[in-house]
């Protein structure tokens, strides 16, 4: 089963996306069910969200992640969604 972990950053939150990167690409790459993931782009090109697709039936881990990424825990997040997801093309 997969989890898509789909996040909103709050209007004006550039800076804190920044200012967290590197933990948070530390925090992605420590969970052995991180399977993709990657910033929404806005239509100037600037980050404004995430995805993060997880390889995993448990949603409860990926609410841990979610509540432990450095991303949420510095307040970037205006909306965090989390979707069971059934993959039906795998290029």
């Amino acid at each position: 089963m997969l989890h898509a972990l789909i996040c909103t950053d709050k209007p004006d939150h550039l800076e804190v996306r920044t200012a967290n990167r590197e933990a948070h690409l530390a925090h992605l790459r420590a969970d052995p069910h991180v399977r993709q993931a990657g910033p929404f782009v806005d239509a100037t090109g600037a980050m404004c969200g995430s995805l993060i697709i997880f390889e995993t039936g448990d949603r409860a881990h990926v609410e841990a992640f979610a509540a432990a990424d450095p991303y949420a825990r510095a307040g970037l997040f205006e909306d965090v969604r989390i979707e069971a997801w059934n993959r039906v093309i795998d290029a």
